[in-house]
């Protein structure tokens, strides 16, 4: 059975199973903020061990227009990751999204911000239509 259900209307409902993992990209200026950034990664690495810190771009990369570093963690750590960035992320702007296996929907359609929006580079993403 297909995860992607219609519903009565005939849209296309996505079910959230279709999600493997979320990804928190942390965005920083690497002359003026970068020791944030670094506080805040210490910060998640010691209280949620689980999470998967990812290396330091200090230059743009893929769709990010701006350095950043990306937190990545299972679905079932949301509940308490997202709020603690919430409160803790020291001004920076944080993109978090979840992996449903489409890098284009899920960064531009799916995705949340905390903190200022950042124009994400789109093109280079891979898309691709949900179908029954």
């Amino acid at each position: 059975m297909s995860d992607l259900q219609p519903d009565p209307s005939g849209a296309i409902v996505q079910q959230p199973e279709r999600i493997t993992a979320y990804h928190a990209h942390v965005y920083y200026d690497p002359a003026e903020s970068r020791d944030r950034a670094a506080l805040l990664r210490e910060r998640v690495g010691a209280i949620f061990p689980d999470a998967r810190l990812g290396r330091w771009h200090d230059q743009p990369v893929g769709p990010h227009p701006q350095a950043m570093f990306q937190i990545a963690f299972a679905p079932d750590r949301l509940s308490a990751i997202l709020p603690w960035l919430m409160l803790n992320r020291s001004g920076l702007a944080i993109l978090v999204h979840p992996d449903t296996g489409d890098a284009y929907a899920d960064h531009a359609r799916h995705a949340l911000w905390l903190g200022a929006i950042l124009p994400l580079r789109l093109d280079v993403l891979k898309h691709s239509e949900p179908t029954t």
